[in-house]
This record gives C-alpha cells, sequence and structure tokens, in this order.
C-alpha cells in the first residue's frame, strides 16, 4: 500500500508538470517568485516606517508655497481673464481672415468670368465689323479720299499713345 502512495505522488507530480488544472499559463519560475517577494517586501516596509520629522524651517517654506493670499489669487485670475480674451481675439481674427480669403476667392472668380465674358462679347464684335464695307461707304458715299504726300506729320514718339497739341504744327 505505501508503494501505491508513492506511485500516486509521483504521477500526480508529473501530471501538474505538464497540464495544471486546465490552465495554459506558465508557472512563474523561481527567480520571478523571488522579485515578486522581495518587490513586495519592500512595499511592506515602506509603508511600516514612520515619516521623518521635517525641521521647522521646511515645515515653513513647505506651507508658504501652499498658501495663496488675495493679490496672487487676483493677479492668477486677471492672468487668465487676459489670456482668454487675447485667444478670443486671436480666434476672432482667425475668422476674419478666412472669411475675407473666401470672398477674395468668389471676387476673383467672378472677375475671371467676367473677362471671359468681355473676351467674348469683343471677339463677336470685331467679327462683325467688315472693314471693307465701311471703306466702301467712306469714299462713296461721304465723300472721303486717302491722304496725300504732304498732308502726314510724324510727331516724335516718347513712350505714350496719347498725344495733346499746344501749338500749331509746323510743315
Amino acid at each position: 500500500m505505501a508503494s501505491n502512495k508513492t506511485t500516486a505522488r509521483s504521477n500526480h507530480h508529473t501530471t501538474r508538470s505538464a497540464y495544471v488544472n486546465g490552465s495554459a499559463v506558465r508557472q512563474l519560475e523561481i527567480g520571478e517568485r523571488y522579485r515578486e517577494v522581495s518587490r513586495q517586501a519592500d512595499i511592506r516596509r515602506e509603508l511600516e516606517q514612520p515619516k521623518k520629522q521635517l525641521s521647522h524651517a521646511a515645515y515653513k517654506n513647505r506651507q508658504k508655497a501652499h498658501y495663496m493670499n488675495f493679490a496672487y489669487v487676483a493677479f492668477l485670475s486677471a492672468a487668465l481673464v487676459l489670456t482668454a480674451v487675447v485667444l478670443i481675439g486671436y480666434i476672432r481674427m482667425e475668422s476674419s481672415i478666412t472669411s475675407s480669403v473666401k470672398q477674395i476667392s468668389r471676387l476673383e472668380s467672378q472677375l475671371n468670368s467676367l473677362k471671359m465674358s468681355n473676351d467674348e462679347h469683343l471677339s463677336r464684335i470685331e467679327s462683325s465689323v467688315d472693314l471693307e464695307q465701311i471703306r466702301r461707304i467712306a469714299i462713296t458715299e461721304l465723300g472721303m479720299n486717302y491722304a496725300a504726300e504732304g498732308q502726314i506729320v510724324e510727331i516724335p514718339h516718347d513712350g505714350s499713345d496719347y498725344v495733346r497739341q499746344y501749338t500749331e504744327i509746323h510743315q
């Protein structure tokens, strides 16, 4: 009977190392177990140690750091309000710029369509004018004729298409 118990124990131990209660999770190794126990012991030691007493000067400095008087709170509130006003102004300015850019884009589009329409009208007008018919009407019906040799006077060109006559032209 004693041999049966040792066999059962060894079978149980063999079974346990291959498959543990339906779980496929690997067991912690000894090094990992040691680190876990050590970490828990460190945490327990820190909790059990009494807190160190601060010196009187350090205690006063900490109290000063936590103390906020009315002037300091007012200053921080004013800074917050000023920051909010500046940010709201900035957002409004950005919105204004965006709407201006959209309006400029719309107006440029309108200008381009008007230029195209103007060019189409100009081309239609130029194609409808018959220069030969104008010359025939000017010569036959209105009695005009071409300029003779002495009637053409050339004026010095200063780069402009516009000439204003202040005195008589000498021939």
